[in-house]
């Protein structure tokens, strides 16, 4: 159902969507830069007649600034400083499309609530430990068996995560996520053609999600955490330490890679931190993988990245129609095409 009143949030969002700064805005839609800021900060509304021209320059429907809206923080991006801003915050703005879709979805009964459960860190110096036992508790809550998790994305979505792909571009943002607290959202890379590289991004934002929500963010030590998180909640500790060997056996490591779909170097790391390997041995392996390549592109691939469904399917379904109408149709299309 649509709001009553003009939406300040929508406008930010129509114009992070086309990539324009407030003044850029302004000049083309013939008003001032203060104009767009007291519309954006709620100061003063729009009249139907400037709703039009933004809604005709922005290219997206006029009822969408009427749509009601979730909002949350900045979202957690991992790389900020060599994020460029107005990519992040067009990245930020589709998925808050995405987030539009899922509660449309939601409400016709073809997207499952959020269960993701949360769990505060008691503080940012977290001991590794906390961390591991909070991963093992999500596995818990969720009735995950042992062994390695089938499908990570899946997984997110089944329990009421929106997850949808995107060309980030570049190798400095692999994925990032919004807290919103009825449909949290998950951005993976569509342009990371990697299996396990896109299943640890997966459970490193669920651990945002998880751990930070709308506490805090921006800030390195949660991607630490975040990084702690994912390796425990692919990896259980007391599964893996007695597979993982102690020197530097390739073979015995390939083997664990298909097994457990993750990446080498997750696998030296788990290793490392659980104590099988030195900090010596370690160190070799990597220098090892380093000098064959190894860094950049693994052996022993493991196929296509997981892929979305849940969202994808209710785009493509009849019952979005309506609710497409009311949103920017070149982002929906996106969205769809980016899986």
């Amino acid at each position: 159902m649509g709001a009553s009143e003009f939406q300040r949030a929508r406008l930010r969002v129509a114009r992070e969507l086309a990539g324009l700064s407030q003044a850029l805005l302004a000049e083309r839609v013939r008003l001032t830069p203060a104009a767009i800021s007291q519309f954006e900060s709620g100061a003063t509304r729009p009249s139907p007649a400037t709703v039009a021209t933004l809604s005709a320059t922005l290219d997206v429907p006029s009822g969408f600034f009427y749509q009601p809206v979730v909002e949350t923080h900045e979202g957690f991006f991992r790389s900020l400083r060599r994020t460029a801003v107005a990519d992040r915050r067009r990245a930020r703005a589709i998925a808050h499309i995405a987030h539009d879709l899922a509660v449309s979805a939601a409400e016709v009964g073809q997207f499952p609530p959020n269960t993701a459960p949360q769990i505060p860190v008691q503080s940012l110096r977290a001991a590794g430990e906390e961390i591991e036992r909070i991963a093992g508790q999500v596995r818990a809550m969720w009735s995950l068996p042992a062994g390695p998790i089938d499908n990570v994305v899946d997984l997110l979505e089944r329990h009421g995560i929106v997850v949808i792909r995107l060309p980030l571009g570049g190798n400095d943002v692999d994925a990032f996520s919004l807290p919103f607290p009825d449909h949290p959202v998950v951005v993976l890379g569509a342009d990371k053609n990697d299996r396990a590289r896109s299943r640890f991004d997966a459970a490193h934002e669920l651990a945002h999600l998880v751990l930070h929500g709308e506490q805090i963010w921006g800030v390195k030590e949660v991607e630490k955490q975040a990084h702690i998180f994912a390796a425990a909640f692919l990896m259980p500790a007391e599964e893996i330490v007695h597979q993982l060997p102690a020197s530097v056996d390739w073979a015995r490591l390939f083997e664990l890679k298909r097994h457990w779909q993750v990446s080498l170097a997750a696998l030296l790391m788990r290793a490392r931190t659980l104590g099988r390997m030195s900090e010596n041995t370690y160190l070799t392996a990597i220098k090892a993988a380093s000098a064959r390549g190894w860094r950049r592109v693994e052996p022993v691939p493991l196929g296509n990245p997981e892929q979305p469904s849940h969202l994808l399917d209710f785009i493509e379904s009849t019952a979005s129609r309506p609710a497409k109408r009311q949103l920017p149709e070149s982002v929906v299309t996106a969205i769809a095409n980016a899986a």
